[in-house]
């Protein structure tokens, strides 16, 4: 899993009228746990946005005075009406230690049954894993080649070695459903077929002349 490297502050105090204060000097207070102690800081607004708004999960350095840290963002609390990053939680790994992490889903091929029109549906962005550190993935990547008008791949259906997702097996990642316009894929195998018979008959007739 890619790092990034975060720098941020010490609290010094944890109660509402700092956490106040802090919000107001554009800053997000966080907290990092994990090992047996909390951390409370706070970061610039516009450092956490790159690490929240986007399809990517990172292993954080993160850079607190005296004290550094690895860690993975847990949780993330937005404003109820703005959206605005209010809070984040964090993770703090250790090397033999199993951690729960969200994993950005990748669709990877051309789905037959999209290209006789069906619809394409990805139903999960990310699913949690459960692993150590050295076993996160940047991604967990999807084929879809062979995915047919009807068709959907779930948790169970994905190769992921080691990797234990923690997810429903019968959830639905993936799906291809039948659009407006599209050709069924049975009856385009069906087409197929008597196409190739009629090719079939073609010689014997020659022969029989």
């Amino acid at each position: 899993m890619k790092e990034v490297s975060l720098s941020g502050s010490l609290r010094e105090n944890v109660g509402k009228k700092d956490t106040k204060a802090i919000r107001k000097a554009e800053r997000v207070p966080c907290v990092v746990y994990g090992t047996g102690e909390q951390h409370h800081f706070s970061v610039k607004h516009t450092d956490m946005e790159k690490l929240v708004y986007t399809p990517n999960v990172y292993v954080i350095n993160l850079e607190l005075g005296d004290k550094n840290a690895k860690a993975v963002i847990q949780d993330v609390q937005h404003h109820p009406v703005t959206d605005r990053i209010q809070h984040v939680d964090f993770i703090e790994l250790q090397e033999d230690k199993k951690v729960k992490v969200n994993v950005p889903v990748v669709l990877e091929g051309r789905a037959p049954g999209v290209l006789n029109g069906g619809k394409l549906s990805q139903i999960f962005r990310k699913l949690k894993v459960y692993a150590v550190p050295g076993e996160l993935p940047d991604q967990i990547v999807v084929d879809i080649s062979k995915l047919r008008i009807g068709q959907s791949i779930r948790v169970r259906d994905l190769i992921t070695d080691k990797l234990e997702i923690l997810n429903a097996p019968s959830a639905v990642v993936c799906s291809v459903k039948m659009a407006r316009g599209a050709v069924a894929d049975d009856e385009e195998e069906e087409e197929e077929g008597a196409e190739g018979a009629e090719g079939a008959e073609a010689p014997a007739e020659d022969a029989a002349e």
